[in-house]
């Protein structure tokens, strides 16, 4: 594994220099500190998680236009009432022409609900545990969200955390090609052993570059591919 400072240099260069790089990485805010995630209302939780989880798989444009009538219907996606939608409201929610008319993916609102509700019960909001659950251990998060939320993992869950601005790496396709390049992992598969070998990577990352998460998720993504 090469350091971090190598890696950046193969970004810029494949980006058109240091100063086009630094230009890619300002495009995206950097994280929120943990007492900004922790005044988040666990409704924007909610909302993100039900956004995420309509874009997979589906066209994101189209989600971001309806999106409006989904705040709507879900009624600023309250977790309280959410998490006893009861059946006639499901129904009528499978009828509604506002959102995209999915039962299973409108059934995770509910599922996610009482999992956020479940958090708030145990550490006073939602927002407060993801606000200082420790960035050094985002694989131990992800299979959190996996095993109590619904259709949180993969992607979808490390989009929403990085959408929430909780420091994060994705592991999208040119990242996961990167650390394989780096010889941090031996395949594409995701793993337990690929997963603990990943947030080793990025924690020595970040500690001898001084990055966040976020940026060197984007800069290793960016050292892949041809150059532009």
């Amino acid at each position: 594994m090469r350091s971090f400072e190598e890696i950046e240099a193969l970004a810029a260069e494949k980006k058109g220099g240091a100063k086009k790089l630094k230009a890619l990485l300002a495009e995206h805010n950097l994280p929120k500190s943990e007492a900004e995630l922790k005044k988040t209302g666990d409704d924007r939780w909610l909302s993100m998680f039900t956004r995420c989880v309509f874009q997979a798989g589906f066209s994101w444009k189209v989600i971001d236009q309806k999106w409006p009538g989904f705040e709507e219907a879900f009624e600023g996606f309250d977790v309280a009432r959410l998490a006893f939608l009861p059946d006639e409201a499901f129904e009528a929610l499978l009828k509604d022409t506002r959102i995209v008319r999915n039962g299973a993916k409108i059934k995770a609102v509910q599922d996610n609900a009482v999992f956020l509700r479940d958090l708030a019960a145990e550490h006073g909001s939602a927002a407060a545990f993801f606000a200082s659950y420790p960035v050094s251990d985002q694989i131990g998060l992800m299979d959190l969200m996996k095993k109590r939320g619904s259709r949180l993992g993969g992607t979808t869950g490390q989009l929403a955390l990085r959408f929430m601005g909780k420091e994060s790496f994705i592991l999208t396709g040119d990242v996961v090609n990167a650390l394989i390049r780096e010889n941090v992992i031996d395949n594409d598969r995701v793993s337990k052993k690929n997963l603990s070998a990943a947030q080793a990577a990025f924690n020595d990352w970040k500690t001898t570059s001084g990055r966040s998460l976020n940026e060197i998720s984007r800069i290793l993504a960016f050292s892949v591919g041809t150059a532009h």
